[in-house]
């Protein structure tokens, strides 16, 4: 059930602001968003491992290895097409097999966030998402960002149809996912 469907796929850098427009778009459309790391932080948690990055890394390819390079994105293409909203957000895209399935659906776009690495590893370290992210240092913040799961990133941001960049105030942020939004609209109608 895709027809009509916008569906706003995220690709963006480490700590670009991924899980903080799709919290805004909840609030404001109602947007369900899928999230590729709810599957594999299901996972570890089962097996009562940290939800490390380490950990989601290996377990996402082990995963791949051995079920196919795109397991991930035909999960989340399924979820994204049985969901009955009229916006749908897809949250953490990190390699091409991540959209195989999404960009064959009618309203996908395809939106790249990014920010200055300083800002990015700020912002990291004040959230705490994953175990250790409170002590990071800057130098470790670059060193993840080369590690396999994050390496794709900036070249599948090339690709994108719409960029933000994400260095200023939250409502310049939104103030830029509105105007996408909008644009997207007029285009489908």
């Amino acid at each position: 059930m895709t027809e009509n469907k916008i569906i706003l796929g995220f690709v963006g850098d480490l700590a670009a602001g991924k899980g903080t427009i799709c919290k805004y778009l909840k609030e404001k459309y109602q947007v369900n968003s899928y999230r590729y790391s709810t599957m594999l932080r299901d996972i570890v948690n089962r097996v009562y491992l940290p939800e490390s990055r380490e950990n989601l890394q290996k377990l996402s390819t082990v995963l791949r290895e051995n079920f196919g390079q795109d397991l991930m994105s035909r999960v989340i293409a399924e979820d994204v097409a049985n969901d009955s909203n009229k916006i749908v957000a897809v949250e953490g895209i990190r390699r091409p097999t991540d959209i195989t399935y999404l960009e064959k659906m009618p309203g996908f776009n395809l939106i790249y966030l990014t920010a200055e690495p300083k800002i990015r590893w700020e912002r990291l370290v004040k959230r705490e998402e994953n175990p250790g992210d409170s002590e990071k240092t800057f130098e470790q913040f670059l060193i993840d960002e080369q590690a396999e799961a994050d390496r794709l990133i900036k070249e599948l941001g090339q690709k994108a149809k719409y960029k933000i960049v994400n260095d200023g105030t939250f409502e310049e942020f939104y103030g830029q996912m509105e105007k996408i939004i909008s644009k997207i609209k007029s285009q489908s109608v």
